[in-house]
């Protein structure tokens, strides 16, 4: 198993509409870890780390995100070392 950490920010109408917890149980459906957060400016924000292809799988999933979203745009990138050794156990809502 190849594990992999990817930072998002998921853009568009995405806070007000459980787009978080949709989120994290897609993330425990898949057996990731990491956590999932509203921004200040409307986004959401989170890490997610697991098999590679899980997680591709997760990401794919944000472009539609729940029935009441409207995605404009979900901007990934390499998590850090850091980032990982924070992440914890389990997927979370962190705020």
């Amino acid at each position: 198993m190849s594990e992999t950490a990817k930072r998002f920010r998921v853009i568009g109408r995405v806070q007000g509409v459980a787009f978080r917890a949709w989120a994290q149980e897609e993330a425990r459906a898949l057996g990731l870890r990491g956590a999932i957060y509203n921004e200040p400016k409307g986004s959401v924000g989170g890490l997610v780390i697991g098999d590679a292809g899980q997680v591709s799988a997760f990401l794919a999933a944000l472009d539609d995100g729940p029935p009441a979203a409207v995605v404009a745009d979900v901007n990934i990138e390499d998590a850090t070392a850091e980032d990982i050794e924070d992440a914890g156990d389990g997927f979370h809502i962190t705020g």
